[in-house]
């Protein structure tokens, strides 16, 4: 299948535990790196890494981390252009804003690509610094125009795994195949209104960097999907075959494929899952491919009953999201812990928040989006734009679009109201939640919006264990004790 040996640190031996991808900078590369010190695989993830880059950056790189690794960057020219745009000695002066990043689009201009690049690597090799342990990227399928580009970022950085979900990745195996050889390429985009259509963004690896380019290990590929046909159907072309799977059930945080079948609400309008929604595991073990199980799973006994029922381990995200490692800021946790313990933090399933049209897992936190009011009253506007939609216009061209930019600008091109309705900026939102939220020209500063799983069940055992918090390493201990 791959044009370029697999990488060995995985195929020496696969971990049981999967770090979870999650928000903008919550698996940030401290909380991976702790995860893949212990053997098992640390993930970053790889959502709007070249914002996080560049407010990083203008926040001072105060401890040096963000310019230690750019260091390691291969072509000094582009980490020199990105310096002088950005770094900003000491950091921002109250109440200015973060410089705007340009916006993807599928003709991105060269320093677009090179900014993507860089912000990849970046967070890739800070998670490796130090150690041989396996550190992975997470990326989501929906936002394809970033996809070339930040891959071969986290490749040039060795990078030991590419998860992708909230799409069907069957573009990913060729996409990675040659980048590792550094070879021109293409990845398919969609364009609504235009499912036929020869739509893509293109790669130039030899024009970006430069010639004489050494070959890079082809990382491991697992697809996130939701159900044993999608794992079967990934797996008739030698094209589209990933490496492995990870299951992913309806109580996973973060976007959830839709509920099968008509689409019905309960009481406190989340969508309903049912039986249907439920993967069956023998099934995808018949597929012959490693897999883990995701979605509720954070617990010594579940990782356990997912290895007897054949899985090579688990995912889990909320356990470690709420770690002292992971990117969320020391407030949004501390918050989270204390309704925690109280026993009246809620995690429900919002049909509407995400732009995607996926539903999405929101913790229930007043002051931030979770409250309907609090998003209602947030100024609509869509200036970060990595969940926008590429669609074909009526004169025939590409335009974009996000349902959660202003609504009479969202229909004016071509989107419906009912569409709009209840879209929450996860773009802005997600940046927040690891203190790199945009300030406003009125001092306003952008809310946050916390997803979680829904089964709060090990979190609320660990706070029991340890109730001034608790680091990767303490997650792994408890998770991989023995019974």
């Amino acid at each position: 299948m791959s044009t370029s040996p697999p990488v060995p640190s995985l195929r020496r031996a696969l971990p049981t535990i999967i770090q979870g991808g999650m928000g903008v900078a919550v698996s940030s590369w401290r909380l991976a790196s702790s995860v893949a010190r212990r053997g098992q695989l640390g993930v970053v993830s790889g959502t709007a890494l070249d914002l996080v880059l560049t407010r990083r950056l203008e926040d001072g790189d105060l401890d040096g981390s963000v310019r230690r690794a750019m260091a390691a960057f291969p072509v000094r020219a582009i980490v020199e252009r990105v310096l002088a745009r950005h770094l900003r000695p000491g950091g921002r002066a109250p109440g200015v804003a973060y410089t705007p990043v340009p916006r993807l689009s599928m003709r991105p201009r060269r320093a677009v690509q090179e900014l993507t690049v860089l912000g990849n690597f970046v967070e890739v090799w800070l998670a490796k610094e130090g150690h041989d342990g396996p550190v992975g990227i997470n990326y989501l399928e929906k936002i394809q125009m970033a996809l070339p580009a930040a891959a071969y970022g986290a490749m040039l950085a060795g990078v030991d795994a590419v998860l992708v979900g909230a799409g069907i990745p069957r573009h990913l195996p060729h996409l990675l195949d040659e980048l590792a050889a550094h070879r021109p390429t293409r990845m398919p985009v969609d364009v609504l209104g235009d499912p036929g259509g020869d739509h893509g963004v293109d790669i130039d690896p030899p024009d970006l960097l430069g010639p004489g380019l050494l070959p890079l290990n082809r990382p491991v590929f697992l697809a996130i999907v939701s159900s044993e046909v999608l794992a079967a159907y990934l797996t008739r072309d030698p094209a589209m075959r990933p490496d492995g799977f990870v299951i992913e059930g309806p109580r996973a945080g973060g976007h959830n494929a839709p509920p099968r079948g008509r689409p019905t609400r309960d009481e406190r309008g989340q969508p309903v899952f049912g039986a249907r929604d439920q993967a069956d595991i023998a099934k995808v073990a018949a597929v012959g491919l490693p897999f883990w199980l995701a979605g509720s799973l954070g617990t010594p006994e579940a990782v356990r009953a997912s290895v007897a029922a054949g899985a090579t381990g688990v995912q889990v995200g909320t356990v470690f999201a709420l770690s002292t490692d992971s990117g969320l800021t020391p407030e949004l946790r501390a918050r989270l812990l204390a309704g925690l313990r109280a026993g009246d933090l809620e995690v429900l399933t919002d049909g509407d928040a995400s732009p995607t049209g996926f539903p999405f897992k929101v913790a229930q936190l007043d002051g931030t989006l979770s409250d309907p009011a609090v998003r209602e009253a947030r100024p609509r506007l869509c200036d970060l734009g990595f969940l926008r939609s590429p669609y074909r216009k009526v004169d025939g061209g590409v335009g974009y679009r996000c349902p959660a930019e202003p609504v009479e600008m969202f229909v004016r091109k071509g989107g419906s109201a009912d569409d709009a309705a209840g879209r929450a900026c996860l773009c802005n939102a997600l940046s927040a939640d690891v203190g790199l939220g945009q300030t406003r020209p009125d001092g306003r500063t952008e809310e946050a919006l916390v997803t979680l799983g829904a089964d709060l069940t090990g979190a609320s055992r660990l706070a029991e264990l340890h109730p001034d918090g608790w680091s990767a390493d303490e997650v792994l201990d408890w998770l991989l004790a023995p019974a």
